[in-house]
């Protein structure tokens, strides 16, 4: 859906008018096409000299990025597209003064859709002094993506053991993540390479609930990057289904994924006709919103039904078989409804909160199949449902977050193809808000 508004403030008129009376200017975020390099400028990469500083150079040089560092001759006239700061071996307070000094005057000159990540590493527990400063990190980078202007970003990645931060940087550096800040993200061990432009060649992916909106942009992105893509939906919406199985090449697939039987008729589905699969997407989910002292039993047991029990049915069956590849990614989507709640969805945020426990649960069975199962959770995103929404509600709605705009389809999409990559192998348990930095809750 189109936001009219932020059209409007990024035209020559708009943008004079929005100057003039202080309205705000969301940017028009960069967003990834083919053949879009990394990141359109230089990169300032600066730390305190730990060993993964030491790396990142050449894995960022050799992704075609222009890599410079503070010493360089133009660092201080330079207009940057990334700034990334190495702080794995930040242990104590006076370390995050470094950071800031980075910081402070790199930062004024960060380009729009600017990319800003931190590396660190998570607290263990048994140093306070340690803890304290490596936690900090999360308040810094939370912060400061609540500072950026000009659709710029800040994320961060914090790396377990010597595991590579490089498709995690890789992700957030490029116009996929445009939706993705203020977010924090662990890295293991586990990640496989992968060809950066078509990840998912060869790959089985099954997407369900499919035939419109965020899962309709799903199955455009698994199939962009290399997938055959079952896509999935009830029967009465075979006409939208087969629409998009046409225009990806994929396949489709009619089914009602609350039925008792569901389970085992996908299994059977994906054995029999495409020797397994490589990519669950967990997206079918429906809404029946009450305050709760107005809610049906039928309104609460139907979204606790379609969005929660479904996925534990299936993933169990799945995890039980062949059918699912060792290797596998099986991605969920949950919901900010399920982190900080929403009025009048009691049953919505109880089946989106339950999923992010559901995948932390199953994260250690999925790995012993050297497989991970994770989630995303997506905030206000311009779809047909938000579009139905009183026009004021759904303005504010579209604001309130660190980039003052609502996410489309697509952002989450990216972020599924991500996490469906094999590189992103170290990424497991984990819930990855695609929310643009909700001001409230998130």
């Amino acid at each position: 859906m189109s936001d009219r508004y932020l059209n409007l403030v990024n035209s020559g008129m708009g943008k004079t008018v929005a100057s003039r009376l202080g309205l705000p200017r969301p940017e028009v975020l960069r967003r990834y096409h083919v053949g879009d390099p990394l990141l359109p400028g230089p990169l300032l990469l600066g730390g305190s000299g730990a060993p993964v500083l030491a790396g990142l150079a050449g894995v960022l040089k050799a992704a075609g990025v222009d890599v410079r560092d503070a010493d360089a001759a133009d660092a201080a006239e330079a207009r940057w597209a990334g700034l990334v700061y190495d702080a794995t071996d930040a242990n104590e307070i006076r370390d995050l003064a470094v950071l800031r000094d980075f910081f402070a005057g790199a930062l004024r000159r960060l380009g729009p859709s600017g990319r800003v990540i931190v590396l660190g590493r998570s607290p263990e527990g048994s140093d306070p002094v340690v803890d304290a400063t490596r936690q900090a990190l999360d308040g810094i980078v939370r912060s400061l993506g609540k500072e950026l202007r000009a659709g710029a970003t800040a994320n961060l990645v914090l790396i377990e053991g010597d595991a590579s931060p490089e498709s995690a940087l890789r992700f957030l550096l490029s116009g996929r993540s445009a939706y993705v800040d203020g977010q924090l993200i662990r890295v293991g061990g586990g990640a496989a390479p992968a060809d950066p432009v078509r990840p998912l060649d060869g790959k089985i992916a099954l997407v369900t609930g499919a035939a419109r909106g965020i899962g309709s942009a799903i199955a455009d992105v698994l199939a962009r990057d290399g997938a055959h893509v079952i896509v999935a939906d009830l029967p009465a919406a075979g006409e939208g289904l087969a629409r998009v199985a046409n225009r990806i090449g994929g396949t489709t697939l009619q089914l009602d994924i609350a039925r008792p039987e569901a389970p085992a008729t996908l299994l059977s589905h994906l054995g029999e006709r495409h020797g397994g699969v490589d990519i669950v997407v967990h997206n079918a989910g429906i809404t029946r919103d009450r305050l709760l002292a107005n809610m049906k039993p039928e309104q609460w047991d139907s979204v606790l039904a379609v969005n929660l029990e479904a996925q534990l049915r299936i993933n169990t069956v799945l995890l039980g078989s062949t059918v699912l590849h060792d290797g596998a990614r099986v991605v969920c989507l949950a919901s900010t409804s399920g982190i900080a709640g929403n009025r009048g969805q009691t049953n919505y945020a109880a089946s989106k909160a339950g999923i992010i426990g559901m995948v932390r649960s199953y994260a250690s069975a999925f790995a012993r199949r050297e497989a991970t199962i994770n989630a995303i959770a997506p905030g206000f995103i311009d779809t047909d449902m938000t579009h139905a929404m009183p026009f004021a509600t759904r303005e504010v709605a579209r604001r309130l977050n660190s980039l003052q705009q609502a996410g489309l389809p697509v952002d989450v999409a990216e972020a599924v193809a991500w996490l469906a990559s094999p590189s992103a192998g170290g990424i497991n348990g984990q819930v990855l808000r695609v929310c643009g930095q909700n001001l409230v809750g998130a």
